[in-house]
């Protein structure tokens, strides 16, 4: 399949993936940041800017060294129009407070997508990943030239995760509507580097097949460690025999793409795959 030609040009036999703690934004709630997570994730609404910056300050500090992404670009824009401020005063504070990147940038829900995208840029933060909100069956290929079109003028978009966060019940999509999508993204999105899979949204059976079309990146893979059932049952384990089940090598990575080491069931220390 030509998808799975572009894939393996980016990126070879290699695919990355990410181990993800969310933590809620809510001031006062519970806060854990697990070693074993490659990426610390502020979700949820923010009451006010003050708000949000004391959470980011309380997660960061918790987090020793992980890196710790947040919020939803949409959600900023919409507490920026509330605080009568501009984008790039919460956008900076956030980033005082420690934040390392935005959680996600629905690209269907935000106001500009360049000019927000640009304003996280020049705060000085990342974008953790692109998102679609929400995806008919009518203009998917119009979506993502568009998402190519907004990287041409960007040029910072790391990952493009193209399966909507949110199902249409009016339509809903099918594993094979679900497949194509991911290789239409990979094929008309060349220019953004990762096409990501949400692990823990679309499951282990569909991320599997997804690696074999054009995806290359899985992201929000749970940090917890192995069951009673046994370390092959740990979702670490689980991901990289998915991983190789679709032809590929499981490597990790942390919040900056950044590949990390990890400790084998027994404790000894080996390098990333």
């Amino acid at each position: 399949m030509k998808a799975d030609e572009v894939r393996q040009a980016l990126h070879g036999k290699q695919c990355t993936f990410v181990r993800v703690a969310d933590v809620p934004a809510g001031i006062g709630t519970e806060l854990s940041c697990p070693s074993t997570a490659g990426e610390i994730r502020i979700i949820g609404n923010l009451s006010s800017l003050q708000a949000a910056f004391d959470r980011t300050q309380e997660v960061v500090a918790q987090a020793k060294g992980i890196p710790v992404s947040g919020y939803s670009l949409d959600g900023l824009e919409t507490l920026a129009a509330a605080e009568r401020v501009t984008l790039r005063a919460v956008l900076e504070a956030l980033r005082a407070a420690g934040l390392e990147s935005i959680g996600e940038a629905p690209f269907d829900l935000l106001q500009n997508a360049r000019r927000s995208i640009e304003e996280v840029n020049i705060a000085g933060l990342a974008l953790a990943r692109l998102t679609v909100h929400q995806l008919s069956t009518s203009n998917v290929s119009v979506l993502f030239k568009q998402v190519a079109d907004l990287q041409r003028g960007v040029a910072v978009v790391r990952a493009f995760a193209p399966l909507p966060r949110t199902q249409n019940s009016a339509l809903p999509t099918t594993g094979y509507d679900d497949i194509r999508r991911v290789a239409l993204a990979r094929l008309i999105v060349e220019n953004v580097a990762s096409i990501q899979v949400d692990w823990s949204l679309y499951g282990p059976k569909l991320a599997q097949v997804a690696l074999t079309v054009g995806a290359d990146d899985l992201d929000a893979v749970s940090p917890a460690e192995a069951t009673g059932e046994g370390w092959r049952r740990a979702p670490l384990e689980e991901v990289r025999r998915n991983i190789r089940a679709a032809g590929q090598e499981p490597v990790e990575r942390n919040g900056r793409f950044e590949l990390i080491e990890h400790h084998t069931h027994a404790g000894s220390h080996i390098p990333a795959e």
